[in-house]
């Protein structure tokens, strides 16, 4: 069985410590704040960016840079080894259709050599999660075309429940309209939403107040998760780490679940969520 490695973007969220130990080859995306260009090679201390937008800047992003990712899979692929790719979702970027482009390119200048790539249909630490899910089956000693079939077959139970802060970021995506932001703000409404089947972020219901969006959160993973091996769960943030401790707390308590991996909502996707966003990821019987 010929050696292969996994590859993600970096919209999956995961630790820096974790990514070295696991060997996982990461895909930067970019962003900017007016013509400073940040991803890669020149990333911003997370807690800058969500200053930066708590001070009112807001920031732009965009895909995976083809040429960077041609340079990322040459290396491997000239190695001897085979990749497999486990992309940000499909209908929130254009970095899944863009990787399957260079991977074709390649396909044909290395014949013997797999190139698998997945749309996860996830986005942050729901797509580290299934990166995770697949590390794990990768160091059983599963080839990575039984490691592909297990991702693709699973995707869509790995579940994302999340809620933000803030309702004019929701706006600015195009998530809510104008005048439910308002309204929302005046009489404190925090939605509730999830990523659907296609990969789209979508509301699912609005609570008052904050602290009930996030026992919601945990509520709705308590209809979700008989029958599946949530050994671990996965919570982001927008540097709001208390909020994200108050979660894993509530589900420690509730579903006796002790292991979890927290880290921030990445600036990708913090930029639309915006400063506040807490986010929620498991393995469950739907999404």
């Amino acid at each position: 069985m010929a050696d292969y490695v996994l590859s993600t973007d970096s919209t999956a969220d995961l630790p820096a410590d974790y990514i070295k130990e696991k060997g996982i080859v990461i895909q930067s995306l970019h962003y900017c704040f007016g013509n400073d260009v940040y991803g890669g090679d020149r990333e911003m201390p997370v807690k800058d960016f969500y200053a930066r937008m708590r001070g009112g800047e807001m920031p732009t992003t965009n895909a995976t840079v083809p040429d960077e990712v041609r340079v990322s899979f040459k290396k491997y692929l000239n190695e001897g080894k085979d990749i497999l790719h486990i992309s940000f979702s499909s209908a929130l970027s254009s970095s899944y259709s863009s990787t399957s482009f260079i991977a074709d390119e390649l396909r044909a200048e290395f014949p013997n050599r797999k190139i698998i790539i997945i749309d996860s249909l996830c986005a942050s630490l729901g797509q580290g999660l299934l990166v995770h899910k697949a590390c794990e089956k990768k160091a059983s000693g599963m080839s990575i075309e039984k490691v592909a079939k297990w991702v693709e077959e699973n995707k869509l139970n790995l579940v994302h429940k999340f809620t933000v802060n803030d309702l004019f970021h929701l706006h600015r995506g195009g998530r809510v309209s104008k005048t439910t932001a308002i309204i929302g703000t005046l009489i404190n409404i925090k939605p509730v939403l999830h990523v659907d089947n296609e990969g789209r972020l979508t509301s699912e219901l609005n609570v008052r107040g904050r602290k009930k969006s996030l026992t919601t959160l945990v509520d709705e993973m308590g209809q979700l998760i008989d029958g599946f091996d949530n050994d671990i769960v996965f919570i982001s943030h927008g540097d709001c780490v208390d909020d994200a401790n108050y979660v894993a707390d509530l589900i420690r308590e509730r579903y006796k679940i002790n292991n979890f991996i927290i880290n921030y909502v990445g600036p990708t996707i913090g930029a639309h969520s915006g400063p506040g966003t807490v986010a929620l990821f498991f393995m469950g019987k739907k999404r």
